[in-house]
């Protein structure tokens, strides 16, 4: 299968090293590990920004299988800083407190304007790979295209076009005003297939197809959960660099132990999971001195002032909680995967209390490692809810009293009942691992060739 696959971020960036050579890295991100299996397997082109200074320069250099568009500087900003983070992030993950945010004022209104401009660029790259290769499909992902495919579609009309959303889809769009609501529908409806990760976000993109524009959706509607490559995580987890941060770990470790590994993004609900555990901590004295919060937290889009405020709101909550219950929080702000899997290793409760996640690999990562029977809580606003429900501790994420509850729940769960869980969790991951995904994305993309 040709396939021409397009995102924001690509499965490269570029750089220079001391010397001046150039130098290449895997580009950040999950999409680029979950779409490996494609990659590896088809005839791929590869469509993405050119983000990085050297980027830009290789974006002028002969294409190859990997495409990089340049963009203006302040389009760029605008697409990325203002209208994709974080207005449509904080509308798809239902962030916005309504009575003060958000202003859509004129530089709002010159971003979205740059939001046009950044997918009418994308969508050219993909017009000229197409005159090359008029029989690939087109495999568009997440929010920051959500206009490309109509500008395909209208250049294109037999161009076979899928689209994937790895992020919540709510149901009400009326934070975004009436043209702009209606041009992410259209765009998403000019694709043949489009993908998320649950039924209930499937659902609700349906649901609101016919608020927004009055009619059922067109396209083909599908939900496939994504999940991680399981031989190559649980490897992972052996790597001497894995068991150096692991011995670390356990030498200063408490009695008991629970995790939290999240970005700092208001999404991940942190402060309200601080709260919820002080909480615990004020009603169940048993707990003092021998129940710890690890927090092991990676910076998240610190040029947009949204999320540098979180963070100083998580540290906040972080130092309060510490004052009150001397010993019992450990904030560890970093990006630091290895560091990430040790703990995975070692939790006795691994907390997720999310507002939205569009699934949450989280729940799938430490359950496959973890090494001590350890309790999921899990938001029933994640995704992977609809997946895990029934082996995890589920939790209202605007509830910190249930949250404090549930921790203490977690607990205090009887041992055969924590290794059946586990267990459980562990075989379901190992089953519908990240190859199940890619197959049932294949599946998709080749009934679009049939």
């Amino acid at each position: 299968m040709q396939l021409i696959v397009v995102s924001n971020r690509g499965p490269v960036a570029y750089d220079r090293d001391a010397a001046g050579k150039r130098i290449e890295k895997r580009g950040a991100g999950g999409l680029v590990t979950a779409l490996r299996g494609l990659v590896a397997r088809h005839d791929v082109t590869w469509i993405a920004s050119a983000i990085s200074d050297e980027d830009r320069v290789v974006a002028r250099e002969p294409a190859t299988d990997v495409v990089l568009v340049a963009h203006d500087a302040a389009s760029y900003r605008g697409y990325y800083d203002v209208i994709a983070n974080p207005l449509l992030w904080f509308v798809q993950h239902e962030l916005w407190g309504l009575a003060t945010k958000p202003e859509l004022d004129e530089a709002t209104h010159a971003a979205w304007h740059d939001y046009e401009t950044v997918n009418r660029n994308f969508a050219s790259a993909v017009v000229a790979e197409l005159d090359n290769r008029p029989d690939a499909v087109v495999f568009f992902h997440d929010y920051h295209l959500y206009l490309a495919p109509r500008y395909v579609r209208d250049a294109r009309p037999n161009a076979r076009l899928a689209h994937f959303v790895h992020i919540p889809w709510p149901s009400d769009w009326s934070v975004l005003p009436e043209a702009w609501r209606h041009a992410v529908h259209d765009g998403l409806l000019a694709n043949d297939v489009v993908g998320f990760h649950t039924e209930r976000w499937c659902r609700n993109f349906a649901h609101s197809c016919r608020e927004v524009l009055g009619r059922d959706a067109t396209a083909t509607l599908t939900h496939h959960p994504i999940s991680v490559d399981a031989a190559e995580f649980e490897s992972l987890a052996e790597s001497e660099e894995v068991l150096e941060r692991e011995r670390e770990l356990v030498a200063d470790r408490p009695e008991l132990l629970v995790l939290r590994v999240d970005r700092t993004d208001p999404a991940k609900n942190i402060v309200r999971g601080f709260h919820a555990f002080a909480t615990l901590l004020d009603e169940h004295a048993e707990w003092h001195g021998r129940v710890r919060l690890l927090a092991l937290l990676d910076p998240s889009r610190q040029t947009i002032p949204e999320y540098v405020a979180y963070r100083e709101a998580i540290e906040a909550a972080a130092r309060e909680l510490e004052e009150r219950h001397p010993g019992a929080v450990t904030l560890r702000v970093a990006d630091d995967f290895p560091q990430s899997v040790a703990a995975y290793k070692q939790y006795d409760v691994l907390f997720v209390n999310s507002v939205y996640d569009g699934l949450n690999l989280v729940v799938k990562e430490g359950p496959l490692v973890n090494t001590r029977a350890g309790v999921v809580v899990l938001s029933e606003n994640a995704g992977a809810y609809e997946e895990l429900g029934e082996w995890v501790i589920g939790v209202n994420p605007f509830d910190v009293q249930g949250q404090a509850d549930a921790l203490h729940e977690a607990l205090t769960l009887a041992a055969g009942e924590r290794t059946r869980r586990a267990q459980a969790i562990r075989e379901h991951v190992r089953v519908h691992d990240i190859a199940e995904w890619v197959e049932a994305q294949l599946a998709d993309l080749s009934n679009l060739q049939a």
